[in-house]
């Protein structure tokens, strides 16, 4: 590629070598660069070229050859790629410049290579210049090389970007000015970029100082400003899309404010004590404190102080505490919002506040006097010596601009202490309010140990009229309006934020305990739990009686909420503190559930279904309060109707079926809570128990079991011979076992209640078989486990297959509805058909089915076993078996017969019987086998009937 470009070098030293990469071709490009170092129309791309040729080679000789960076040293070559970019050649030459050299530095492995680039301070040259950075492709290199070269800092290289002479650290520096970048990409780059730096400069205590004096309080107060800012953004868009219009804009104002509150604890759990101290302070005194926590009293406290809605303070400080669990900034909020008043912000009343809202204080969300890039600037140069500069640092013709900036920024500071007195109480340096900041802690800390004392010996009682002391609002008017919000006598909007902020501050480790304890919530890990807040369990339980109402706004979210806040006060390891008047009205909101209940039960199949598809939804997804702080849709008023998207549990029901799926939630929730209350376990629920079902490869005694041979047809396995069995949920394919006779081994087995049976018009002995995976969502689309076609022996093995199967289901849908009216104290027929109660009790051992025999999932070793299986010598395989029948008592699904028969049938159509026998427990619900011409006998086929037949097993 360089054939056609020999003009510019000439001569035979201009000959390209066929090796590109080697150490003769990288001779080769310097000889081109040395020839071409004024940028010009017609070699500019001669020049870029040339530039990625020696990327490649230097890449190649980190792996392969040292001797290509011992030339590039030697040559310093860096300094032609400074060359071009000073000449403003135009954005091409800079944008493959800046994609190159980060290439390089990204593919560098080598210790020793990277040590050669770095030397001579040509990167900080490069990271200094002034390119143009309105230009989207060039801020985009630009910050990624930044970002590449932040990723390569360790204890050694980064000698090579802080200057400890100087004082100087353009890496971080220039870095930190794109904090506010309109583009969310690069403020993510620079919140890489800071943090890698902070964890390099714990080993290095100058930088680490120098961190802290001179960039510390400039970029936290910036950053701090930048952030309120966007909440005030954040909660505008609120308070203007009632209707739900800009969803979008909203939930990346949520992602965006989630993206600075894990920066933030990226920040305080790298443990840079200096860092947690300036960024601490300036969270508190400049942001939680006067904008979010004094924003939940009334506007006309607030007085003219930035304010923002009441339900966004509560929601941004929950995601605080869900998010930050750094020990002093979080349980200095929670003192304030459990226990401090408005003098916590220097105001002596409610009058002062009003009067001097305005004024310098140390609490207040105000906008730094200075911008970052200033402050930088300033500190940069502030007692720096000429005589420390060092050489090829700065681009040409800076120096005479840099001191023009240093005197004229000095001369404009000199004014603002002039004309602006007020410009002193807003610090730019982290002196001062580092005082502040220290002797605010050690009046906090005194007046807690003041009031430890005075604490030590107060009763629960005593502890409990302190905690419902909430009609003062000047005492304590945040957790006033706290207990407030929880009397959602109309919707719960508020109430929903309260409880997860609730539940934020009990589970986050960073609160002490001992505070949680003045207000008597105790924390998640507590072990030992003596006494709770009445006040708050009082309002609890009015939240569940209320969302017992069939007209109630209240969500289901806010229901779970309150539901794991009660078992959090009153549940310890087992053992339950609730008082029996609170334990009497949760009682009576359960019992109002199921009456709101009674209204939506119907003997149809769509609300089995629904009860069914809601227990399995609330058993395997529980409420993640993490996640609900991270959906801005609870952020607007409650709606009623799914076509926001809005997931069902955060908004109002619509419809019918939806206000059936919610009461049978709500009686779910608080019948499991009533049981956790009652130290009760639970016996009825669910309704089809996975220890009861029978399983793929299920070893199972199906001796006097009415068994129909059929061959499976299905697009993935093909023919296969099963035979087909009917239990009281399920239907079963299974084979017989090679070395027990009666026994069979279970391929599938599906629920009754999800099969769909249809006949095949062109053959009387097929049908068409479907069962349904139980879906997990209501609105998911059914997922079939079971495909297949059946064909049968005969027409009248098939018609009675397709009865049997179709009764099976009718029978095991209508004794689940039965369990249902029985958890509802409807009025059900005595049937012993009711499977799943009185399990225990000896006279139910007759109405189990097959699967619960206990001998058939024993191993094949089981001496029981083998007598009870080979104790009867008529049984031979292969053969039908004539047996006479003595005379028992008939059961209960059984029709009488004729006294002279030994025999107890049932006539359904073609020879459909109803069988027992003596040798073994007969199933819930007898299945129908065919029967000879002779009276008294009966004709039993055996596992063996499919050889018999010429049918063949796979």
């Amino acid at each position: 590629m360089f054939g056609r470009s020999r003009s510019w070098v000439g001569g035979s030293s201009g000959k390209s070598p066929r090796n590109i990469h080697s150490l003769e071709h990288l001779k080769y490009m310097y000889h081109v660069l040395t020839k071409n170092t004024t940028v010009t129309d017609s070699n500019r791309n001669l020049l870029v070229e040339t530039i990625r040729s020696i990327t490649e080679i230097l890449i190649w000789g980190d792996q392969n050859d040292s001797s290509v960076f011992d030339f590039f040293l030697e040559k310093n070559m860096f300094v032609f790629f400074l060359n071009i970019l000073r000449q403003k050649s135009g954005r091409f030459v800079c944008v493959q410049l800046l994609q190159t050299i980060n290439i390089l530095f990204e593919n560098i492995s080598h210790e020793t290579s990277l040590y050669y680039l770095l030397s001579n301070n040509h990167v900080n040259s490069i990271i200094v210049h002034k390119f143009d950075f309105s230009d989207e492709e060039i801020m985009a290199y630009y910050i990624s090389f930044l970002k590449t070269l932040s990723l390569k800092l360790n204890n050694h290289t980064v000698h090579f970007f802080y200057n400890e002479h100087t004082n100087d650290f353009a890496l971080y520096t220039e870095a930190i000015k794109f904090f506010n970048h309109p583009e969310s990409m690069v403020r993510i780059a620079v919140r890489t970029i800071t943090l890698n730096v902070y964890k390099v400069s714990l080993d290095n205590q100058l930088m680490l100082h120098y961190i802290r004096d001179k960039t510390a309080v400039p970029y936290f107060s910036n950053l701090v400003w930048f952030i309120g800012s966007h909440v005030i953004e954040l909660d505008n868009c609120v308070q203007t899309d009632e209707e739900h219009r800009n969803k979008g804009k909203l939930s990346d104002l949520v992602a965006e404010h989630l993206d600075h509150l894990h920066y933030l604890n990226d920040i305080l759990t790298i443990n840079c004590e200096f860092l947690n101290d300036v960024l601490t302070d300036h969270l508190l005194n400049r942001l939680f404190l006067p904008l979010y926590v004094y924003s939940l009293v009334t506007h006309e406290q607030c007085g003219d102080r930035p304010k923002i809605s009441r339900q966004a303070s509560l929601y941004l400080l929950s995601q605080v505490f869900l998010i930050l669990h750094f020990r002093p900034l979080v349980n200095s909020l929670a003192e304030v919002i459990l226990n401090g008043d408005l003098s916590m912000f220097g105001f002596n009343s409610e009058q002062d506040a009003l009067k001097h809202s305005m004024s310098a204080s140390i609490r207040c969300f105000t906008k730094p006097v200075e911008s970052l890039e200033r402050s930088l600037e300033i500190s940069r140069h502030k007692g720096r010596k000429r005589v420390q500069k060092r050489p090829n640092y700065k681009n040409v013709g800076e120096e005479d601009e840099e001191e023009k900036g240093i005197e004229e920024k000095e001369d404009d500071t000199e004014k603002l202490k002039g004309t602006d007195s007020s410009a002193k109480g807003n610090k730019t340096s982290g002196e001062t309010e580092e005082i502040e900041m220290v002797i605010m802690e050690r009046c906090r800390i005194s007046g807690s140990q003041i009031s430890g004392v005075m604490e030590q010996n107060t009763t629960d009682e005593e502890k409990t009229a302190a905690a419902t002391r909430t009609n003062n609002p000047r005492r304590r008017p945040f957790l006033d309006l706290v207990y407030k919000a929880l009397e959602c006598f109309e919707e719960d909007y508020y109430a929903l934020f309260v409880l997860c902020l609730l539940f934020a501050i009990s589970h986050n480790q960073g609160v002490d305990s001992d505070l949680l304890e003045k207000i008597q919530i105790p924390p998640e890990n507590a072990k030992e739990k003596s006494s709770y807040s009445h006040v708050l369990a009082e309002r609890l339980i009015k939240i569940m009686n209320q969302s017992t109402r069939s007209d109630a706004k209240i969500r289901l979210a806010t229901l779970e909420l309150a539901c794991l806040l009660l078992r959090q006060l009153v549940l310890s390891d087992g053992t339950c503190i609730i008082k029996d008047v609170h334990l009497a009205c949760h009682e009576g909101a359960r019992e109002e559930s199921v009456h709101l209940l009674r209204r939506f039960y119907k003997g149809e199949d769509i609300f089995l279904d629904m009860f069914e598809d809601e227990y399995r939804v609330m058993m395997s997804k529980p409420l993640n309060v993490e996640y609900l702080m991270m959906d801005a849709s609870i952020l607007l008023p409650p709606t009623g109707t799914p076509l926001t998207g809005i997931d069902f549990v955060k908004r109002l029901p619509c419809g019918d079926v939806e206000r059936t799926r919610r009461a049978i939630r709500v009686f779910l929730m608080l019948r499991s809570l009533s049981l956790q209350l009652q130290g009760e376990p639970e016996t009825q629920l669910p309704l089809t128990r996975e220890e009861d079902l029978i399983k793929t490869d299920d070893v199972l005694d199906l001796n006097n079991s009415d068994l129909i041979a059929c061959t499976v047809v299905t697009k993935d396995i093909g023919q296969v011979h099963r035979f087909l069995a009917v239990d009281v949920y399920q239907m079963s394919l299974v084979e017989p076992e090679n070395k027990r006779l009666g026994w069979g081994v279970v391929k599938f087995a599906g629920l009754l209640q999800d099969m769909q049976v249809m006949g095949v018009e062109d053959d009387s002995r097929a049908l068409n078989i479907i069962i349904h995976k139980p879906a997990s969502n209501p609105h998911a689309r059914p997922f079939p486990i079971l495909q297949a076609t059946f064909i049968f022996a005969d027409h009248i093995r098939c018609i009675i297959a397709k009865q049997r199967l179709a009764k099976g289901r009718i029978q095991a849908r209508r004794m689940k509805m039965q369990r249902i009216a029985v958890l509802l104290d409807l009025p059900v027929q005595t049937s012993s058909e009711v499977m799943g109660f009185g399990h225990g009790s000896p006279s139910s051992a007759h109405h189990l089915p097959f699967r619960f025999y206990d001998q058939s999932r024993r191993g094949v070793s089981d001496p029981t076993v083998q007598r009870s299986v080979f104790a009867s010598v008529d049984k031979v395989p292969g053969f039908a078996v004539a047996q006479h029948i003595n005379q028992q008592s008939p059961s209960p699904a059984s029709s009488p017969s004729p006294p002279s028969s030994g025999t107890i049938t049932t006539s359904t159509g073609y020879s459909d019987t109803i069988t027992t026998s003596v040798a073994s427990t007969p199933s819930a619900t007898q299945s129908p086998t065919v029967r000879s011409g002779r009276r008294g006998r009966r004709r039993v086929f055996s596992l063996s009937e499919a050889e018999s037949r010429g049918g063949h097993w796979v």
